[in-house]
């Protein structure tokens, strides 16, 4: 049988007080709507059919992809009228799901659920048992067999059935063609003036068909977002999730509490992780990774036994970085994309590494930019030194090869190459290349080269 997912993204939300459409607001990194589509994915679907209407030109842009057609209710009349517009959409006679664009956390096991109670022949509700079920329609249940008999809007109900702590979740499953009947018969005699799809269960009963309502797992899976406050109630309530389940798979967290995940968190054993940290894109962490507090980790790939001190900023973007196992990092260093750091490598406060590769053992301590660059084996490069990459029009590649020793205060002017145990003498500029083993001292106009052996390091 045929299956239709729709999802309702059409509301306005004036209660966020924004330009931006409801269901593009952020939660965890990703805007609403895409989390609904995410829990979507897996579901075999003939059609997937996200309804518009407030800022629709924006919603269908931010989440337009390949399977994913759109239909537009203008004005916006209610959820039954949502449904109205989108029939002509629905393929076949199975089963269609209908999810809410603003209720991001739903879990595709229970969308799974819904369809396979409905199996095409059954109305099937999501529910959720409220401790304050304020602004939810709420479930009228038979009192012999337990079937649902209707749900009375919020602002359409009795003072008792106000009591009723069993809320709708706005989420159901329904047999395609009956659901194309049902709101087709819908009318607006209510206090709003409406078309509600709620209004279908009084419908379904009326015909005989089973009516049920299945309890979600947890209320998270149900919450909307209607205001700044809800969004981030619900963020705080996610990321309370991440957490939990990064610990009970062996990352020891400093505080959840003071934890965020806006991506993908990939991980091996005896992970550590301070308070303030956040984590986005893709980022793997391998064996006995410690990271240090207040640090932005974003698309990168950090090998095991490496050590990102505090207040660290890593971020690959679409280029990825790379940290080598038992690398040392920071505190306050920044690593920008391209940045792939061998074994052993260190990279002290207020360093900058972009575009570079820094092999087994290479040194910059404090107060340097690695640009565009190719960094060898045990290589020391000084504090306030940098490579000067860029002409204005283009940028170029600096070579150092290993054992090279860069003295604080140097500008080494790209394109340049630096030969193997070659050593720049504190305060110059290069911008010609330094033979292997020879010391240059470059001030001003003046450069000087001059073979040198440097002194052995004291034991």
């Amino acid at each position: 049988m045929a299956l239709n997912i729709v999802i309702m993204a059409a509301g306005k939300g004036t209660r966020m007080k924004s330009a931006t459409p409801k269901v593009l607001h952020k939660l965890a990194g990703r805007s609403l709507l895409s989390h609904v589509l995410k829990s979507c994915e897996p579901l075999a679907a003939a059609a997937r059919i996200v309804i518009t209407g407030h800022g629709a030109e924006q919603v269908e842009a931010a989440v337009a992809a390949d399977g994913i057609s759109f239909v537009r209710q203008m004005p916006q009349l209610g959820t039954g009228h949502a449904i109205q517009q989108v029939v002509p959409a629905l393929v076949g006679d199975g089963t269609t799901l209908i999810l809410n664009g603003d209720v991001p956390l739903i879990d595709t096991a229970t969308a799974k659920a819904l369809i396979e109670t409905c199996a095409g022949h059954a109305l099937v509700l999501l529910t959720v048992d409220l401790a304050d079920p304020t602004g939810y329609g709420r479930i009228i249940r038979n009192k012999d067999d337990g079937g649902v008999l209707a749900i009375v809007e919020h602002k359409d109900a009795t003072p008792a059935q106000r009591l009723i702590r069993e809320g709708y979740s706005g989420m159901m499953a329904a047999p395609t063609g009956a659901l194309k009947r049902w709101v087709g018969q819908l009318t607006n005699n209510n206090a709003q003036g409406e078309y509600y799809l709620t209004d279908i269960v009084a419908m379904a009963v009326a015909e005989g068909l089973p009516v049920l309502g299945i309890k979600a797992h947890s209320e998270i899976e149900v919450l909307g977002v209607n205001d700044p406050v809800q969004l981030a109630q619900l963020e705080r309530a996610f990321q309370a999730r991440q957490a939990e389940h990064l610990m009970r798979a062996g990352v020891r967290l400093a505080d959840p509490a003071r934890f965020d995940l806006r991506g993908t968190l990939t991980h091996g054993q005896d992970v550590e992780i301070d308070v303030n940290c956040l984590f986005e894109g893709q980022v793997e962490l391998g064996d006995g990774v410690r990271i240090g507090a207040n640090c932005v980790i974003r698309n990168v790939s950090i090998a095991a036994g490496a050590r990102i001190h505090e207040f660290t900023h890593i971020d690959g973007e679409a280029l990825g970085a790379s940290v080598g196992a038992g690398s040392l990092i920071g505190p306050f260093a920044r690593l920008r994309p391209g940045a792939q750091l061998g074994a052993e490598v260190h990279i002290g406060n207020f360093v900058e590494v972009k575009n570079a590769t820094l092999a087994k053992g290479a040194k910059a301590n404090h107060l340097a930019y690695l640009g565009d660059a190719t960094v060898g084996e045990r290589v020391n490069f000084g504090a306030g030194s940098i490579t000067a990459n860029y002409d204005g029009a283009n940028k170029h590649r600096t070579t150092i090869a290993d054992d090279v020793h860069v003295g604080s205060n140097c500008v080494l002017v790209a394109p340049v190459t630096l030969g193997q145990g070659a050593t720049i003498g504190g305060g110059s500029t290069i911008t010609k290349d330094v033979n292997p083993g020879d010391l240059a001292v470059a001030r001003g106009k003046q450069l000087a080269v001059a073979g040198w052996t440097r002194p052995a390091k004291k034991r």
